[in-house]
């Protein structure tokens, strides 16, 4: 199935109304369905599937590594795309810590929790080494996640998520209707490639709340940069797990909310 489909339209301009057709985004129920049991029902652009059930996993904690998915099948039916993951012996427990009931939200990264304390679950301490960036950097990065955005340039309706490193560039980019949706198709395609997040930034379309952050950070990426601003909580959860956070960058501005050291720019002040 192709993420996007055309529509006639009538366009109305200053010259009146005319006939056109527009490409619309397509998205579908996903259901993610682990050892015969349905998890989660995510609305989805049917593209990169594999990529987001690998995802998912690792992002909501269900396992902690590929090898520990034994394998994913796919079945499409009228209704929407079900993925089949079946666990490694043994991930029963874990999955049933985070089991979720959702049933129609774009990409919805909260929706359905039991537990409370989950939305709020401990983050791995990112090591204070490694990644340091430049703001013409920064300007390069985004400017290539805007020109690979093939979805969202047939629709302007699509999110994307893309993992940059400064010797390689923009290494990998997902698109889909929903933005959780995208980082977690992210996580899946460098984890099919054999490597996390740790030797570059994640960028991201969006805004940025906890969800984001804790994706991020689980991938073991140093630096988040996003087009547009983040929650308070996504800071809090950002500062406490060392993330530095970029939002709001577009061009040559953005705003640094944690941890500045790991942009080189002189007159951004020490963190407190």
């Amino acid at each position: 199935m192709r993420p996007w489909t055309t529509s006639q339209v009538q366009s109305l301009g200053p010259d009146g109304a005319a006939p056109d057709i527009r490409r619309l985004a397509e998205e579908v129920p996903v259901a993610l369905c682990y050892d015969g049991t349905t998890h989660a029902v995510m609305l989805a652009s049917p593209a990169d599937l594999e990529d987001f059930a690998l995802g998912f996993s690792l992002g909501e904690g269900i396992v902690e590594r590929p090898d520990q998915i034994a394998r994913i099948e796919r079945a499409d039916h009228d209704e929407g795309i079900e993925l089949r993951i079946w666990l490694a012996p043994g991930l029963g427990a874990r999955l049933a810590g985070r089991r979720r009931s959702m049933a129609g939200p774009v990409g919805c990264g909260l929706c359905g929790v039991e537990s409370l304390a989950a939305a709020s679950r401990p983050l791995p301490v990112l090591p204070s080494d490694g990644l340091h960036l430049t703001p013409p950097e920064i300007a390069e990065a985004m400017t290539a996640l805007s020109l690979g955005q093939e979805l969202h340039g047939a629709t302007r309706a699509a999110h994307a998520a893309g993992f940059w490193t400064r010797a390689e560039g923009l290494v990998a980019l997902c698109e889909d209707v929903g933005r959780h949706n995208a980082l977690d198709k992210l996580v899946g395609r460098l984890a099919r490639m054999g490597r996390d997040a740790s030797g570059g930034a994640i960028l991201l379309t969006s805004r940025v709340s906890i969800e984001m952050v804790q994706k991020a950070v689980l991938a073991r990426a140093p630096a988040l940069i996003a087009v547009s601003a983040p929650t308070a909580r996504a800071v809090a959860a950002a500062e406490a797990a060392g993330l530095t956070l970029v939002a709001r960058a577009r061009g040559a501005n953005f705003d640094i909310h944690t941890h500045a050291r790991r942009i080189a720019a002189a007159e951004i002040p020490h963190d407190p």
